[in-house]
């Protein structure tokens, strides 16, 4: 059984960082790569950040420079380093691996201005 679980989300001022994490169970995860997706209110789930199983990443127009994705193959978890959020950041915070149509709940990300 697949489980991904998503944390470190919260309600920060812009401006502040966040490290968001995701722990996998259930999948080989050193051979899957690993997506970070976002879904802000009553917008599409778009994708943030990807990082393949040999950690090549690669980053949404909008959060390059500020974001940044990782792996830990030994602790089956990536995670996401958010700088300099901003107020547009707001989302709940999804991770995926490979292709796979699973999904964790998601973690809440509230930036203020």
């Amino acid at each position: 059984q697949v489980q991904l679980v998503e944390s470190g989300g919260g309600s920060v001022q812009a401006g502040v960082s966040l490290r968001l994490s995701c722990a996998a169970s259930g999948i080989i995860f050193s051979l899957n790569a690993m997506t970070w997706y976002r879904q802000a209110p009553g917008k599409q789930r778009e994708l943030v950040a990807t990082i393949t199983s040999g950690g090549l990443t690669n980053y949404a127009d909008s959060v390059k420079g500020r974001f940044t994705i990782s792996r830990d193959n030994a602790k089956n978890t990536v995670y996401l380093q958010m700088n300099s959020l901003k107020p547009e950041d707001t989302a709940v915070y999804y991770c995926r691996p490979g292709t796979w149509n699973y999904w964790g709940q998601g973690t809440q990300v509230t930036v203020s201005s």
